[in-house]
């Protein structure tokens, strides 16, 4: 499309004007950024034309792959009807239609959605409501949260006092409030001692926020679902609400449509986004109860109304597309595709890369895999690993030391073969270039 059209112009464009999320710009335009033009299926085109094999989903949020059809379609149908119209006091059709498809699926009783535009938003509404839950019950005693070591739940600042720091938050740590913190999935016993400390503080808990089943952003850290019922059985005893942060985990990706539903557990309260649209239209969900949502039932503008609502809240346009993407993500070959994808991913990365020095361990679950390294530079080993993966062709991002593979739940078997041989090679290609 750009013909001739230098790389370097385009970066120094980037760098001139945008500030790139979780980036030091001082030294972005001299880390080979990846300047996208288009997208076709599960690869990225950037504007040379060079292709990338998306293996992140586009930082987990594309589920179905870039420029479905259908999605396009919706989103086209929707933009001749209205493209935005607030929520607040006010109802849209799209929104109407989605909440009423999403309500069944949800793994929460007689569901009620607050829309929002982000994970971090969709957990900050969730810390919010648990919090006025027990002020509207005359239980203003209850106002702590417990949460995991290790968790992630957003980086605004009530999601970063849920969680456990890291990505350089520490210097936000004086605007943050304290949490009773457990250990988190990496410790074996962390339920038992999670469960102790609940009933230990019961009468001052207002909610426990987990994310079910995996870790996402701790590293791809993954517990064992009878450990969460368990957990969420304690909740159930000493009525503490419950939290699922399944932002990463929801829509497909651990093998379900939601991991709560594999851990057998039915929490008060429930955020979603990532792939609530199919990586097409940021969106996002708190899904609360109709045992939550009924504490908040009053007198027009009286104390017990939720005051709190965002701008682009229950966007029309998203809202078409998520409820066209949930039709598509339902049916079942993609559930299907993720199993059968999951295991052969998990056989390969154990053929072809388990047995390197510099491979720690490999976690898996779903289409959510880590491979941990031996690095010991705070990232830098993953980091160079994943930037001679992209020199490559396969678009790959790393947590620390932890490399993520998280492709679209459409991923092939061919690709599947092309992400683990690339893998291979740049991590052969880093590590033979430490040695010498």
């Amino acid at each position: 499309m750009y013909g001739e059209v230098n790389l370097r112009n385009w970066v120094e464009r980037d760098a001139r004007r945008v500030w790139h999320g979780f980036t030091q710009m001082a030294a972005y335009s001299n880390t080979e950024p990846l300047v996208v033009d288009r997208a076709e299926g599960r690869y990225l085109i950037d504007i040379d034309g060079r292709r990338y094999l998306d293996a992140i989903s586009s930082l987990w949020v594309n589920t179905l792959g870039h420029r479905v059809p259908e999605l396009d379609q919706a989103l086209i149908e929707q933009t001749a009807k209205v493209a935005h119209s607030t929520m607040l006091g006010n109802g849209n059709t799209a929104v109407i239609e989605l909440a009423e498809a999403l309500a069944p699926l949800v793994p929460v009783d007689d569901p009620h959605f607050l829309f929002a535009s982000d994970g971090a938003s969709a957990v900050e509404q969730a810390l919010k409501i648990a919090f006025q839950y027990w002020i509207n019950h005359g239980r203003s005693e209850r106002r702590r949260f417990l949460a995991l070591g290790g968790a992630y739940h957003g980086d605004t600042t009530g999601a970063l006092s849920a969680g456990d720091g890291g990505f350089g938050t520490d210097i936000f740590a004086p605007l943050e409030f304290p949490v009773l913190r457990t250990p988190g999935l990496a410790d074996p016993n962390w339920a038992d001692l999670t469960i102790e400390a609940i009933e230990s503080h019961s009468a001052e808990l207002a909610a426990v926020i987990v994310e079910p089943l995996v870790q996402g952003a701790g590293g791809i850290l993954i517990g064992k679902a009878s450990d969460f019922r368990r957990v969420a059985q304690a909740c159930q005893r000493f009525e503490i609400l419950l939290i699922c942060d399944e932002v990463a985990t929801g829509f497909g990706r651990t093998g379900a449509l939601f991991a709560s539903d594999l851990c057998e557990i039915r929490p008060d309260l429930l955020c979603l986004g990532k792939g609530l649209t199919g990586g097409y239209l940021p969106m996002s969900a708190t899904v609360a109860s109709d045992r939550v949502y009924s504490a908040f039932l009053g007198r027009d503008l009286g104390p017990q109304t939720l005051y709190h609502g965002h701008s682009y809240g229950g966007n029309a346009l998203a809202a078409a597309v998520a409820k066209r993407h949930l039709e598509l993500i339902t049916q079942p070959a993609i559930l299907a595709n993720v199993e059968a994808r999951s295991s052969q991913l998990g056989q390969l990365l154990e053929a072809q890369i388990a047995g390197s020095e510099s491979v720690r361990s490999i976690r898996i679950q779903g289409l959510m895999a880590g491979v941990e390294l031996i690095g010991g530079d705070q990232g830098g080993l993953a980091r160079r690993v994943c930037a001679e993966s992209v020199r490559r062709g396969v678009l790959l991002r790393p947590l620390g030391e932890v490399i993520v593979i998280m492709p679209p739940l459409t991923i092939n078997a061919a690709e599947i073969k092309l992400i683990v041989e690339v893998l291979e090679a740049a991590l052969a290609h880093v590590t033979g270039l430490i040695a010498l």
